[in-house]
């Protein structure tokens, strides 16, 4: 690790503790002095859960305990302190959202220990255009990222990409030695961009679908929970494909400009990747077993869609079709079909052990999750989103425009989550943005969609997301470079992408 980078983590770590304390200690104060405040318009119970909201918002900012323990709480002291039923206050988790994101959990999990990723992965990489080629090699590295992404965590496929992306640049680096060149890839330009496209291809290709990266889902269940919309998973996919595409690009040009090859052509690039691929051998019967599954899962989540086009959205069919096979029981189906298609069945070996399934399972995230939902849904039954939403509209003026709506939740949504988890931001930012279109009388799906797409633009820091600390970890990146390329790449993304696709194409969709 490199000097700078080394300074730059004790900096972090030094921010890191001050901000824990000042939130373990503020925290409970500030929520103490919000309930001690005569509060005109609320109810006991509603003001009691005000005091909450701001205990838990305050410790996911803060984090000085664990942002799920956090998401546990909230639920917990509403109960305690009377403002609802324990039945009523961890019904959340057992959202059928939750069941969509564990299925999506062990479908990721099999790919992975099967090698399905980075078979895929490989094969990409390995096509006569992308060759040794540096911008070539540079997009093709994006694109793998991206499209694993959407379907598999973005933490999991930054893992999987950064030894690649290290194999490539020890190539360049053999290849320079060879002529009598040496480099020191911590200040290469083209490692730098190489890594910087990978991070950021990781969370840009999360927005392709709802199971692509938690805000998605988190805002699926906020008007799913909130407001009785249900969005489909071929929905989301309309605007979430060419959100992914245009982020993308925005990306690739941003990063090959600022970080250009300066050769044409990486000698032992191709023999590499190739090398890589043999060394995955023939497809297994558990790799076999495990595209079964996942196709499975697709096909079910993305036919009501063709239904509906066929069809039309009233049609008999479609709604058995979705009451049979919602898109929660669709992820379920793919994901336990692994536990029973044998590899093996003399020694009985299946594509998928339990304790393979549990590691792949992100229970910090489901919780959080769930967390968040349970604090909207008492907003709404307690009449505290009421409350809010009426304060934040008449802020706002008395009639915000839904062009305002959407762009100052989308702000709030990616300035938040580039300094703290995005899905806690989005935790957040979700109930006060859909209680105060409700307020307004806007439609809450297109500031959801808004807040869940900005949520994935934190390309600043290497604390805003998993991808870009994996891959600062590398030494191969000046804090200064991410933070100019990330400012770019949020501003261009959120101005010329987000707003502009929520407020036209999603509202014409879902309108």
């Amino acid at each position: 690790m490199s000097k700078e980078a080394l300074a730059v983590k004790r900096a972090e770590q030094a921010f890191d503790h001050k901000r824990r304390t000042i939130g373990l200690f503020g925290g409970p104060i500030l929520a103490a002095l919000v309930f001690l405040t005569p509060i005109a318009g609320l109810t006991l119970a509603a003001h009691k859960l005000l005091a909450i909201m701001v205990l838990v918002a305050l410790w996911w900012i803060t984090e000085p305990v664990p942002i799920p323990v956090t998401s546990l709480i909230g639920p917990t002291l509403a109960v305690v302190t009377g403002v609802i039923p324990v039945g009523a206050a961890f019904a959340a988790f057992a959202n059928p959202m939750i069941f969509l994101f564990m299925g999506g959990f062990i479908l990721a999990k099999a790919m992975m220990t099967h090698g399905l990723d980075k078979r895929f992965a490989y094969w990409l990489l390995s096509r006569s255009w992308v060759g040794s080629n540096p911008k070539r090699i540079f997009l093709a590295v994006g694109l793998a990222a991206a499209l694993c992404s959407g379907w598999v965590s973005n933490t999991a496929t930054a893992a999987m990409m950064f030894p690649i992306c290290l194999g490539l640049l020890t190539s360049i680096k053999e290849m320079f030695a060879a002529n009598g060149r040496e480099i020191d890839l911590h200040e290469y330009k083209y490692a730098t961009g190489l890594m910087l496209m990978t991070a950021y291809s990781c969370s840009i290709g999360g927005v392709l679908t709802p199971i692509g990266t938690p805000p998605n889902l988190i805002m699926l269940g906020f008007l799913d929970q909130m407001c009785d919309i249900h969005v489909s998973f071929f929905e989301w996919m309309t605007w979430g494909f060419i959100a992914m595409v245009v982020y993308f690009l925005i990306a690739y040009v941003v990063l090959s400009h600022m970080f250009p090859a300066d050769v044409t052509r990486i000698e032992g690039a191709e023999t590499f990747i190739q090398g890589k691929l043999s060394e995955l051998g023939g497809w297994t019967r558990a790799q076999k077993n495990t595209l079964f599954c996942f196709l499975v899962a697709v096909v079910l989540w993305v036919t009501p869609g063709f239904l509906s086009i066929a069809f039309g959205s009233t049609d008999p069919t479609l709604k058995m079709y979705n009451k049979l096979f919602p898109e929660a029981i669709a992820a379920m189906l793919g994901a336990l079909i692994l536990f029973i298609l044998p590899v093996n069945f003399e020694k009985r070996q299946f594509t998928l052990k339990w304790s393979e399934a549990m590691e792949g399972i992100e229970w910090g995230t489901l919780i959080l999750f769930g967390g968040g939902l349970a604090m909207g849904g008492m907003m709404y039954k307690t009449g505290l989103s009421q409350w809010v939403g009426d304060l934040i509209v008449s802020s706002m003026g008395g009639a915000p425009t839904q062009v305002a709506m959407v762009a100052i939740f989308s702000v709030m949504a990616l300035l938040l989550s580039e300094l703290t988890s995005h899905t806690a931001a989005t935790n957040m930012i979700g109930p006060l943005a859909i209680t105060a279109a409700v307020a307004a009388g806007i439609s809450p799906i297109p500031v959801s969609v808004g807040i869940a797409l900005s949520a994935s633009l934190g390309f600043m820091l290497p604390v805003s997301t998993p991808p870009n600390a994996i891959v600062y970890a590398s030494g191969y990146i000046p804090i200064t470079k991410m933070i100019h390329t990330g400012v770019i790449i949020d501003t261009v993304g959120i101005a010329c992408v987000t707003i502009p696709l929520v407020i036209y194409f999603v509202s014409w969709i879902t309108g």
